[in-house]
């Protein structure tokens, strides 16, 4: 009897042993000769682009750039935006891309408390960076990693100065700005001011105004009943140009005036065009996707770090109605 519990035994303890060891060899059964790859290196970085304003020539530049610069980087790239600049949808899908922990967030930035609060807070304590894309916020309110577009104080300044060559050293300029003026704008503003403001015959008048078309021609309106020896204006946010030259165009010769702006949106390409423009700054949207998402990569891969929190300017030039005609 005691014999056979032995024989019993034993055998118990060869089939555990032998489960043990396949479960064992099933588990570590891999090629030894190559290193273990993460995951997220195999299925690459997941990144996002969040706009405010998807429905734009320039936006769409901005997305091909990014797409074929994450094709390159073997990331995966989603482009999440609103329609008519909807900023609450626009907060949203920042929300949701922090709760779905993408790897890497570019963004155009908004200059809000909420924006802010979402990337300087929600983001960074959850380890996703940010990337502002085009539109710029500061750094120290929003912690985001560094910015890629256009050096906007630069931008205002480079307007100005050609104003300043097409008009002369003395005159009345007007400069029309939004109501909630973007850190881009104020930055565009600066410059042209820098530049202006070196000019003692020249006098700027600053026309705030609404982002609706009506209230822009509102404004225009009611600037040249205020000041109608005004010999130029500045189209700061450059969705307001087609708004001003209409309104211009009902009470004067738009001719006789010289009338600036930026972007070279199909709008504002085909105002200068007509003549209805003397000069705009001509940006590069499509590499500015592409340097944002090489740089977001780098940054996760530990290649760029860190990353240069004055951003990275790309190019820009004045383009005068005569290159457009």
């Amino acid at each position: 009897m005691r014999k056979f519990i032995v024989a019993v035994l034993s055998a118990s303890c060869i089939v555990i042993l032998y489960f043990t060891v396949s479960t064992l060899v099933q588990v570590f059964a891999f090629d030894l000769s190559t290193p273990a790859v993460a995951e997220e290196q195999q299925k690459g970085y997941r990144l996002v682009l969040i706009t405010l304003e998807q429905d734009t020539p320039f936006w769409e530049k901005v997305e091909l750039g990014a797409a074929s610069a994450a094709k390159q980087n073997g990331a995966s790239l989603e482009v999440w935006g609103t329609y008519g600049a909807n900023r609450d949808d626009f907060l949203k899908n920042i929300e949701i891309a922090i709760a779905s922990k993408v790897d890497g967030i570019i963004v155009q930035g908004l200059d809000t408390d909420e924006f802010k609060n979402l990337t300087k807070i929600r983001a960074a304590s959850n380890g996703i960076p940010i990337i502002t894309v085009a539109n710029d916020v500061p750094m120290n309110e929003s912690l985001r990693r560094t910015y890629v577009g256009s050096d906007h104080l630069k931008a205002g300044e480079m307007i100005a100065r050609q104003l300043v060559s097409d008009m002369g050293f003395s005159g009345e300029v007007v400069l029309m700005v939004s109501d909630r003026q973007e850190f881009f704008q104020r930055s565009r503003l600066t410059g042209i001011l820098n530049v202006l403001g070196q000019y003692r015959n020249i006098e700027t008048k600053i026309v705030a105004s609404g982002d609706s078309r009506e209230n822009v021609a509102e404004a225009t309106n009611q600037v040249l009943n205020d000041a109608p020896g005004a010999q130029a204006f500045i189209a700061v946010a450059a969705n307001h140009a087609r708004s001003i030259v209409q309104e211009i165009g009902k009470r004067r010769q738009v001719g006789n005036l010289f009338i600036y702006s930026f972007d070279d949106s199909p709008e504002t390409l085909t105002l200068l065009q007509e003549g209805k423009l003397d000069a705009l700054i001509m940006q590069a949207p499509e590499r500015m996707g592409e340097e944002s998402v090489s740089l977001m990569v780098k940054w996760l891969r530990g290649e760029l770090v860190p990353l240069n929190p004055d951003g990275y300017f790309t190019e820009m030039r004045v383009m005068r109605a005569e290159e457009a005609s």
